[in-house]
């Protein structure tokens, strides 16, 4: 059975004493939990066990926002300052919650119900979609139960655009969508694989032409899809290598490693989770703006000579050098 839940943590109804909440839900009981977009997670006993594993595998306290700004503005190096800490993690009949340290001004809104629900981010197995780690948690009045890509109803997603080639090769209009493409490609290849057999069924019968020319359509169509997939992702990698570097999450002298490591969505996710939840190493340096000193070289025993026989003096020997 299915548990359909709210998926946030009313922080107003557990005010008491005029004081903010100690102990907050981060994430529901499982093991499905749902988000009110409708998607689902597996939350189960082992996934609290990673949840808690990797909090204290990494034996820092993880951060609460505002509306996720760790995930928002952080990575483009605005500020981004907490609102509290979670300090320690618990399971409680399924459900994980955390001890927080409030800031005073969080503690505040939070008794004055100015910010009344709590949302978690954390990353999650693509395949079987169990919650491996929390990453953090942001006051918010308006939740979900997300994954990593923000824990919010207005979660950004950027559309795919065709190329107009692609579209000319399906056969398809200029407004068509990935679905619809990609659906157009299974079709032409079903339709070519269809005439290819013993004893062909004459009303699906089309001339060796014909035929060799759908099947070219399907596989440049493919071709030309994939490599769309491939350019796309190759922008959101240089994209999110290039804003770590210059927040100085990593250092230019990784960039390669990074790189490799994000060649599929997987990794790239994996990537993304870890400039989230990593320190800054590399601070700016002033290099570019550093010019160098002016030296000279003064001049050997045999230039000392030459020079005395041309009678010159050593600096003017030295300009004629240069």
């Amino acid at each position: 059975m299915k548990t359909q839940l709210a998926l946030n943590t009313d922080l107003s109804a557990t005010v008491s004493d005029g004081k903010a909440p100690e102990w907050v839900e981060l994430i529901p009981p499982g093991p499905n939990v749902t988000g009110r977009d409708g998607r689902q997670w597996l939350f189960d006993e082992q996934a609290g066990t990673l949840v808690q594993s990797s909090f204290l595998g990494r034996a820092i306290d993880l951060p609460i926002d505002w509306e996720h700004a760790t995930q928002h503005r952080a990575s483009k190096g605005e500020s981004a300052p907490a609102a509290g800490w979670i300090k320690q993690l618990e399971l409680r009949n399924g459900a994980l919650w955390g001890l927080v340290d409030w800031t005073p001004r969080a503690s505040a809104q939070v008794i004055n119900r100015e910010y009344r629900f709590l949302s978690p981010v954390f990353d999650f197995d693509p395949d079987t979609t169990r919650i491996a780690r929390l990453v953090s948690a942001g006051l918010t009045n308006k939740p979900n139960f997300l994954l990593t890509a923000l824990n919010q109803e207005n979660t950004e997603v950027t559309p795919v655009t065709l190329s107009p080639a692609l579209l000319t090769a399906l056969g398809l209009p200029s407004t068509a969508t990935e679905e619809q493409a990609l659906a157009a490609t299974t079709h032409l290849k079903a339709t070519a694989q269809a005439t290819n057999t013993e004893k062909p069924n004459l009303e699906q019968f089309m001339p060796r032409a014909d035929y060799d020319s759908v099947l070219q359509r399907a596989t440049n169509a493919e071709q030309a899809l994939a490599e769309q997939k491939r350019t796309e992702h190759n922008k959101q990698v240089d994209a999110l290598i290039t804003s770590a570097t210059q927040a100085g999450k990593i250092t230019p002298a990784t960039v390669d490693y990074h790189r490799a490591a994000c060649q599929d969505e997987t990794g790239l996710a994996r990537f993304k989770a870890f400039v989230d939840a990593a320190p800054v190493v590399a601070a700016p340096s002033n290099l570019d703006e550093r010019k160098a000193d002016k030296t000279t070289t003064a001049l050997n025993a045999e230039e000392q000579h030459v020079a005395k026989l041309l009678d010159m003096s050593d600096e003017y020997f030295i300009k004629g050098k240069a």
